[in-house]
């Protein structure tokens, strides 16, 4: 097998919060290119359309005049971002201007690198040239089963197994200088389907992976799956973080425009801000975020109804700044950074934009 056995992440190379909060400039910044997507796994609350409905998410794409503006207002921190994540919540490939986001972003140096995650199933030979020519610097596979039954029960869509493969082969053939990394989840598969993943993909990609399954979307049940209780998403040692770590260093901007203050909100009862109406930088240095460092080094992390259920911190946190809570509770106070900051509040709706993709 020519590909690294590596995890999508760096766990040992991580960058030491407590030595460099507050951040003037985000290390991650995602950007949600489609609300909307192809398959319904059963770990995803993306999957229920009617959940969808539920909470007001607008299930379409960002038009590509926003995009370029959050992107033309990334370039105006202080520092240049480290990553731009192209992906939140729904399959990026199905907005038709992904490429034309990609290469804008490139060209005007939003940040260090950019990436994205996707299932593969629209990633033809000539659409993946054309994000890897477009100067795309990471991507994300996730494989779902070794068979069609598997994809079907899984991730609820009728599709020929051999035609991921050959997407995932023919991406390796044209990627160029983007680097792969493809996953699987392994709790639902036998050791001998484990290793035909291997086997089938191992020497077509530069890195590979098998995960477990977590729970990691705060008020959402797994559907017909169970969580490992043994080991977390990367293999790790199950240990529950108290401190998220995530508003310290990361944001999210979903594909209407308006902010979350983290991947995983994805009822959008976490909202920090609107792109369309603010910079990204008066998002990342407002009130709304700093309420949520402001619970979160205050202990009070459990006291919200959605952060307080959250499985990431729990099965899927490679950081933990729990030991430095006060100490950066007192520094930043003291300095005046949270002068006027109360606590977050829930917002039980959201304002429903017109923006499909014209």
């Amino acid at each position: 097998m020519k590909a690294k056995y590596e995890p999508r992440i760096d766990l040992v190379n991580r960058t030491r919060l407590e030595t460099v909060i507050p951040l003037e400039t985000p290390l991650i910044v995602f950007v949600d290119p489609s609300d909307a997507c192809n398959f319904k796994c059963r770990f995803c609350p993306t999957s229920d359309r009617d959940l969808m409905k539920s909470v007001g998410r607008p299930w379409k794409q960002m038009p590509f005049d926003l995009f370029k503006k959050i992107a033309d207002d990334i370039t105006q921190f202080p520092e240049k971002v480290e990553v731009l994540r192209l992906y939140k919540d729904g399959e990026p490939l199905i907005n038709k201007y992904l490429v034309d986001m990609i290469k804008y972003a490139k060209d005007i140096g939003v940040s260090k690198r950019i990436d994205t995650t996707t299932n593969a199933a629209l990633l033809t030979k000539e659409k993946g040239k054309a994000i890897a020519d477009a100067g795309l610097d990471r991507i994300n596979i996730s494989i779902y089963g070794v068979s069609n039954e598997h994809y079907k029960n899984f991730s609820g869509v009728k599709l020929e197994f051999e035609r991921v493969l050959a997407n995932v082969r023919d991406f390796y053939e044209v990627r160029g200088n983007c680097e792969m990394l493809v996953k699987i989840n392994g709790d639902t598969l036998t050791d001998d389907e484990k290793q035909m993943f291997l086997d089938q993909l191992g020497d077509y990609t530069d890195k590979i992976y098998i995960e477990h399954i977590m729970s990691c979307w705060p008020e959402f049940q797994l559907n017909g799956v169970d969580a490992n209780q043994d080991k977390g998403i990367y293999g790790q040692e199950i240990v529950e973080v108290d401190t998220c770590p995530y508003p310290f260093y990361s944001f999210s901007i979903n594909s209407d425009g308006l902010a979350s203050v983290c991947f995983l909100d994805w009822g959008r009862k976490m909202i920090v801000g609107d792109a369309r109406e603010q910079t990204v930088q008066e998002i990342w240095n407002g009130s709304e975020l700093k309420a949520y460092r402001k619970m979160f080094l205050e202990g009070a992390r459990k006291t919200h109804p959605v952060c307080g259920g959250c499985g990431q911190m729990t099965h899927g946190q490679p950081d933990n700044i729990d030991q430095y809570q006060r100490e950066l509770l007192g520094r930043l106070t003291k300095s005046g950074y949270f002068d006027g900051i109360t606590l977050p509040t829930v917002k039980n709706s959201i304002p429903i934009a017109n923006n499909d993709v014209k």
